[in-house]
């Protein structure tokens, strides 16, 4: 993997201190949600956990960068399983994604009806996640093709992970995204941490990088990034949503991340040997004169207790009824004529 790096800038060049400070307390609160759902997970209180513990360096600074809100004028997020930090970064409270794990009624983005991780918020353009693979590249074409035609600042995000990247639906929305009719302002995204559940990326692909794919369209620029570290993909993404924005054409852009917690629960969630990227950026912070250690520290007992009260409710909050099975299915009540006993 070759990383395109740019110059290191000082910090006189850089965002004011406070933001740092403010992306590692979201890093740590994003750490800690995760680690919570995979102790529910291994004692029962969920069914599946998957998630993105490693990938806070990269998530966080991409969620605090998003144009939030609904409709055409501001962003379009088709996301991942492994998109915590995105949303975390965007404002979600650690509760709401509790309540999916546990599957409690309460939980605001399936109703205790899918998988953890697996948000949908339409006041802010997060579509539904599914748990399909990469699906989410086919469907990003089209609210791109709607805000190529809108015009405005608004864009397309769609990420995924590297193992997706072979499947057609990838490649679709590069053809798409560099139709010389109708180019579309997609900020596409690859989050490679090296593996497709316990397939190593190195067994399967030929490319040097990922975003390699993007000299296939002359116009199209790609680059790959650090994902591991926060300030390389802070810039990074700034530049390349910059370009999306005012050029209304696509961008590739490819994070390497690590994986702290394998695949998912059916891998065992257990803690790897991989580089972590907060204490890599808590080392840095501190080296850079940004932050005292004990300020750092006061982050995580702070987060840790959010997001241990917040369980303490959601084990508290009611299940599912089977009577309301068929609430929010469809954008409309459900017809009075549709079966819903013995059919479909």
């Amino acid at each position: 993997m070759q990383l395109q790096e740019r110059r290191e800038p000082s910090m006189a060049d850089s965002v004011d201190p406070q933001f740092w400070l403010l992306v590692h307390d979201i890093m740590v609160r994003t750490r800690c949600l995760e680690e919570r759902l995979i102790k529910m997970s291994k004692s029962g209180e969920g069914y599946f956990w998957i998630g993105g513990p490693g990938e806070e360096a990269f998530n966080v600074p991409l969620g605090l960068s998003i144009k939030k809100g609904a409709g055409l004028e501001n962003d379009y997020l088709h996301l991942h399983y492994r998109s915590s930090g995105i949303i975390l970064g965007m404002g979600a409270p650690v509760i709401d994604t509790i309540r999916q794990m546990r599957a409690v009624a309460t939980d605001p983005y399936s109703k205790g009806r899918n998988f953890v991780n697996h948000p949908s918020i339409p006041a802010w353009n997060v579509l539904p996640v599914y748990p399909t693979i990469e699906t989410q590249y086919a469907t990003a074409i089209g609210t791109g093709i709607a805000q190529a035609r809108a015009g405005g600042q608004g864009i397309t995000i769609v990420n995924g992970g590297d193992a997706g990247t072979a499947e057609g639906d990838f490649h679709s929305c590069l053809v798409w995204a560099n139709r010389p009719i109708l180019p579309l302002p997609i900020l596409i995204i690859v989050v490679n941490n090296g593996y497709g559940i316990s397939t190593p990326m190195r067994d399967q692909h030929g490319e040097r990088n990922i975003s390699d794919w993007a000299k296939t369209f002359p116009n199209m620029p790609g680059r790959t990034i650090d994902g591991n570290d926060p300030m390389a993909s802070y810039r990074a993404i700034q530049e390349a949503m910059t370009y999306v924005r005012k050029e209304r054409k696509p961008y590739l852009l490819e994070a390497v991340t690590s994986r702290l917690y394998g695949h998912s629960s059916s891998s065992g969630a257990n803690r790897v040997p991989e580089p972590d990227c907060i204490k890599a950026f808590e080392e840095k912070l501190t080296s850079l004169g940004l932050a005292k250690r004990e300020r750092l520290e006061m982050a995580w007992h702070t987060n840790q207790d959010e997001v241990d009260k917040a369980h303490q409710i959601v084990k508290q909050e009611p299940f599912p009824k089977a009577d309301d099975i068929w609430e929010h299915v469809f954008a409309e009540k459900i017809s009075p004529s549709y079966p819903r006993k013995g059919g479909s």
